[in-house]
């Protein structure tokens, strides 16, 4: 890592949240989180990572086998393999700060008195002053945020079972950011997106449990069941080296599949 230029301040709130960066890296991002709300959104999302990626670098010898093969879902070799690499090698050169100071940081912006208007067509949340009600101040997601961002989209509807699904990527220095759209995804399920190499390969990029209500259920009786499903996955693939995607169970079943 040393010599290589100095990362986006915004893309570091991954590496933070892996608690991979030193003390000078850590307390310049600090900085830098205090005033910047997209950080502190993404650094909520992550912020569960970290014991996991901890665990894995903390095995002994190189590779994760055992704890790879207890997960039902896992990541593409290489992605794993790259991440597990980088927080072994900085967590033996040097123990960072306690982790829960990045929940505290989180907690402290996240709670501040910010809202985002949804953009949602109609009238009926109106007060009859032009203000938004409190029920219409709904901050879009990080996942949806970034899905509305990123111009490049695939979609298909499986014509048995009638889910639709859209996946928008963007190609990074390290593969794909992948951010997927789900429609009439019934529950209680497991679910997974993979991504289908050209060389057959297959990378597992994010996977979810689908509670009672569903996503994107047209005719569902609550507005939680109304709304789309949106997912944040990334492969070690690049775009063009990407077939296709599917949506699958963890019992094998396959929801929907989307060219790429």
């Amino acid at each position: 890592m040393q010599g290589s230029p100095a990362p986006n301040e915004h893309e570091t709130v991954g590496a933070y949240a892996l608690g991979i960066l030193d003390d000078a890296e850590a307390t310049a991002f600090e900085a830098h989180l205090a005033t910047c709300e997209w950080c502190a959104q993404q650094l909520d999302e992550l912020a569960g990572m970290e014991p996991m990626m901890a665990a894995l670098a903390d095995l002994p010898g190189t590779g994760t086998p055992a704890i790879a093969e207890s997960l039902i879902a896992k990541p593409g070799p290489r992605l794993s393999e790259r991440l597990v690499d980088e927080v072994a090698e900085r967590r033996a050169s040097k123990r960072r700060r306690n982790f829960y100071l990045v929940g505290t940081a989180a907690a402290l912006i996240i709670g501040g008195p910010f809202a985002a208007v949804a953009t949602t067509g109609g009238g009926g949340d109106d007060d009859g002053g032009g203000r938004k009600t409190e029920a219409s101040q709904q901050a879009a997601s990080p996942a949806e945020s970034a899905f509305a961002a990123m111009p490049d989209r695939v979609t298909a509807t499986d014509p048995a079972t009638q889910v639709s699904a859209t996946v928008a990527l963007e190609k990074k220095a390290w593969g794909t950011e992948t951010v997927l759209e789900l429609k009439n995804l019934k529950g209680p399920q497991k679910c997974s997106l993979i991504a289908v190499g050209k060389n057959g390969e297959r990378e597992t990029l994010t996977s979810w449990t689908v509670p009672d209500w569903g996503y994107g259920i047209p005719g569902a009786t609550t507005e939680k069941g109304k709304k789309p499903l949106y997912v944040h996955g990334g492969a070690a693939f690049e775009p063009n080296q990407i077939s296709h995607f599917e949506v699958m169970t963890f019992d094998g079943k396959r929801l929907v599949e989307v060219d790429a």
